[in-house]
């Protein structure tokens, strides 16, 4: 069991100086959480990988929308994502600036306020965001971002009991991400 130990800390210990070191050598790669579909009683998870300044995100998340930022007569908003983007970093070792696009799915579902029927929808959306790691420790980062995602495919006028509801084009997101990386 010792032994065992000792392998593991030797073994992380040499991925953390060479990570170090050889940023634009190696592939790194990391995992992130969202604060905002927590703070909603969501839930959010992505994986990374990239070389030099590049990385490319695989993401999943589920957030329930406040109803601030839902249409007027509807309620319940929730929304299912699954993406694929690619970040441009400006610096190296994953700190500073960082521009980044791809692709998100959303699978969602809504209300109108009097609550009588669910309906459920589906988008495609192009997303464009930029954000700025701070590095906390080591690999260890704090990432507040902002984006756009415009909706370009998918279901337009919903029919929700007697009203009918339609994904905005623009829809703006931000929040605060945690990660780390190897």
């Amino acid at each position: 069991m010792k032994k065992t130990a000792i392998i593991l800390i030797c073994v992380f210990t040499a991925i953390n100086i060479s990570a170090q070191s050889n940023h634009n050598k190696k592939i790194n790669v990391g995992a992130e959480l969202d604060f905002l579909p927590y703070a909603t009683g969501g839930y959010f998870g992505a994986v990374w990988a990239g070389k030099n300044n590049w990385r490319v995100r695989v993401l999943n998340a589920g957030v329930n929308m406040p109803d601030i930022v839902t249409a007027s007569g509807f309620t319940n908003r929730h929304v299912n994502s699954v993406a694929i983007v690619a970040d441009r970093f400006f610096k190296q070792n994953w700190k500073g600036w960082w521009l980044g696009g791809g692709l998100v799915y959303w699978k969602s579902s809504i209300q109108t306020t009097a609550r009588l029927q669910t309906s459920h929808f589906s988008n495609v959306l192009l997303n464009g965001s930029a954000g700025y790691n701070f590095t906390l420790y080591k690999h260890l980062y704090l990432s507040p971002w902002a984006g756009l995602s415009i909706r370009t495919a998918g279901d337009k006028n919903v029919a929700v009991d007697n009203k009918s509801y339609t994904l905005p084009v623009v829809n703006p997101e931000a929040s605060l991400k945690i990660g780390c990386w190897f």
